[in-house]
């Protein structure tokens, strides 16, 4: 999944020029993400020693009650979903080559705006469950991408949140034949095994990209390799990949992997780890139950939330191969190191685009969003992409 792009529909009087320099900062206020966890007695199953998460995933996806695969209305939703695509501005670029001026501002559309492709056929999904079940009451577990005018039209088709007391889902006040939608970002094990429990109809419009990274970790679990997992560890998308996985610890960007790698060697990399208890204080949030980095940190393979930036990811997962070939040996490397291609191009294609562009730009997003705290800093004219409102 990636950054998507909300196109707001401002009026534009295209004859008049500006007397002032159009604006492209603003405020847009948006929940900060927390954790949740899930009421029920299934909560801990998940956690238990001889679960497969792996098997129930399988069992699951073959049930009759599971659907991931859209109910064939793409044709009656197209419309709808051309809509989220739309307005003044983007037609008057369009009809003038990408590029418009106005006043003393240049402004460029993207070559790359709206929605990745992960994320339009999580959309599509959703919209097609409100035609497929017209009068049933339709649930879902999260925003289905962090996007404000998708969820509000989410919620105009009367899809409705699990209600959430004291940083847990409720899911007792789902009921039988109920519609549950899990979103692009994925769902933990926890919550599939309550939703699963009670017999209802699920709607998985998990992104492709986020369940090859499950398959990721799956992998590592099964050959006893902690997973080293680049993300946010409060992310819808990262809490759900740490449930599918083993033993892991999730680090937020090079900083944080540097740090870890530097304990591995004991202090000889950059000198920016500690002692034990200091590690444990700075990733109490961020590791397995059970984590010891004296002894979980042998063997290692590389996971990530897909909005990360695959440049970073891939730098993380170099210096983490670095790190193992210098503590065990380049003969070695095998046994203490795993690396599966897990990355996402679309957040990488877009940032990269806007990198090469422009001067400054300073996106309006959501708090949570990947793009919320970047300012890009670029050479020639000012890259107008609009507001956005990003996946991560």
């Amino acid at each position: 999944m990636s950054i998507t792009f909300q196109l707001c529909r401002i009026p534009i009087r295209t004859d008049l020029a500006l007397a002032e320099p159009l604006s492209v900062t603003g405020t847009l206020r948006c929940r900060k993400p927390f954790v949740i966890r899930c009421a029920g007695e299934s909560s801990s199953t998940a956690a238990d020693s001889d679960f497969d998460a792996k098997v129930f995933r399988k069992n699951l996806v073959r049930s009759k009650n599971y659907n991931r695969k859209g109910f064939g209305h793409k044709e009656e939703t197209l419309q709808l979903m051309d809509s989220e695509y739309t307005s003044d501005i983007i037609k008057t670029l369009k009809d003038n080559g990408n590029e418009y001026r106005w006043g003393n501002v240049t402004v460029k559309l993207a070559e790359a705006y709206g929605f990745c492709w992960g994320v339009e056929r999580a959309v599509q999904i959703a919209y097609e469950a409100r035609k497929q079940f017209p009068e049933e009451k339709i649930w879902i577990t999260n925003e289905i991408i962090h996007n404000p005018t998708v969820n509000k039209r989410l919620e105009e088709m009367k899809v409705e949140n699990i209600p959430i007391d004291e940083g847990r889902k409720q899911f007792e006040i789902v009921n039988k034949g109920d519609v549950v939608i899990l979103p692009a970002f994925g769902a933990g094990v926890d919550e599939m095994l309550a939703l699963s429990d009670r017999n209802v109809q699920i709607v998985d419009t998990t992104c492709p990209w986020v369940s090859k990274v499950w398959n990721t970790v799956e992998k590592h679990k099964k050959g006893e390799y902690t997973s080293i997992i680049h993300g946010k560890y409060a992310h819808e998308e990262t809490i759900a990949t740490a449930s599918f996985a083993g033993t892991y610890i999730i680090v937020k960007n090079m900083k944080e992997a540097m740090y870890v790698c530097d304990y591995i060697l004991g202090g000889q990399l950059d000198g920016s780890s500690s002692t034990r208890e200091e590690f444990m204080e700075k990733f109490k949030n961020a590791v397995s139950k059970g984590f010891d980095p004296d002894k979980h940190l042998v063997k290692a393979g590389i996971a990530n939330q897909t909005t990360m930036l695959k440049g970073e990811t891939e730098e993380i997962g170099k210096l983490v191969e670095r790190t193992m070939m210098q503590k065990y040996g380049v003969e070695n490397i095998n046994e203490h190191f795993q690396s599966f291609n897990t990355i996402c191009d679309a957040t990488q294609v877009i940032s990269s685009f806007l990198f090469s562009s422009c001067i400054l730009v300073r996106f309006v997003t959501s708090e949570i969003s990947f793009s919320s705290s970047k300012t890009f800093y670029c050479q020639m004219t000012i890259l107008f992409s609009l507001f956005v409102c990003s996946s991560d």
